[in-house]
């Protein structure tokens, strides 16, 4: 397995490490059709003996700006099918293989939940980073109720949840949620060099060992997205989220009234 494309995200093997490229330039907005290709491409090349390790990266200003509500509302962007794409996401979870993100640009709402389906990840000095769902009047969701406390802790996490606030790639390093700051032009070399040395190591040790760390990980993620979902169903109907879509795209505070 040399080169493939799956819609929008393209496979190139680099030895035994796969680089997958999210292919939706400048912001990498995610829908259905985007993470399912992401889950395909991942299932192949875990079925690939001669890929060891993936890095995971996107062209563009963004690694993956979230679902486009610029364009509508939950409803009409992410919440009709929801529970199709988050299935599609626990695929994500379920690969076998380590990931590193290589992290350009932002990673925003569902594409920070993205980035932390990784294993690990190498940011840009570029690189945002927020879970801003309440400045969209919305629930979290992509699983980041259960996987952004497991990775900052309960308390950083809930002050990322509660104000929606964005930080850096060097308060991301400090507070645990990036392993790496490179220079962007040193990113990808930043990544392949880490992917590479997992890649020395004896393949089946190394998927034993991501196995029994990640144990329960891709269930526990479906059980967390089944509630997400029901309660971003709840909220897409709010007059909130509409006020908050409409905040976001006029670059104003919202004038929300809890309703």
């Amino acid at each position: 397995m040399q080169s493939r494309r799956y819609g929008d995200i393209q496979v190139d093997m680099r030895g035994h490490v796969a680089l997958v490229e999210i292919r939706r330039p400048p912001h990498n907005f995610f829908d259905l059709a985007l993470i399912r290709d992401l889950a395909d491409a991942y299932e192949a090349l875990d079925a690939a003996p001669e890929c060891r390790a993936l890095v995971l990266a996107a062209e563009g200003k963004a690694f993956c700006a979230g679902a486009n509500f610029q364009t509508g509302s939950l409803d009409d962007t992410v919440a009709a099918g929801s529970s199709h794409l988050y299935a599609e996401a626990v695929r994500l979870f379920a690969c076998s293989k380590p990931v590193v993100a290589a992290v350009q640009g932002p990673a925003i709402g569902g594409g920070l939940g993205l980035a932390v389906s990784a294993d690990f990840r190498i940011a840009a000095p570029e690189a945002r980073f927020a879970a801003n769902f309440v400045k969209l009047g919305i629930h979290p969701g992509f699983g980041l109720t259960l996987t952004l406390p497991q990775l900052v802790g309960q308390q950083k996490a809930a002050l990322l949840f509660y104000t929606g606030r964005r930080i850096n790639a060097e308060e991301a390093l400090a507070w645990g949620l990036v392993d790496q700051v490179a220079p962007q032009d040193q990113l990808r070399e930043a990544a392949f060099r880490l992917a590479n040395e997992m890649a020395e190591g004896a393949p089946l040790a190394l998927q034993s060992v991501r196995k029994t760390l990640r144990r329960g990980l891709a269930e526990a993620v479906k059980a967390q997205t089944d509630h997400e979902y029901a309660e971003q169903q709840r909220l897409a109907r709010t007059e909130d989220h509409a006020e908050g879509i409409r905040a976001v795209a006029e670059r104003r505070a919202g004038n929300f009234r809890g309703r």
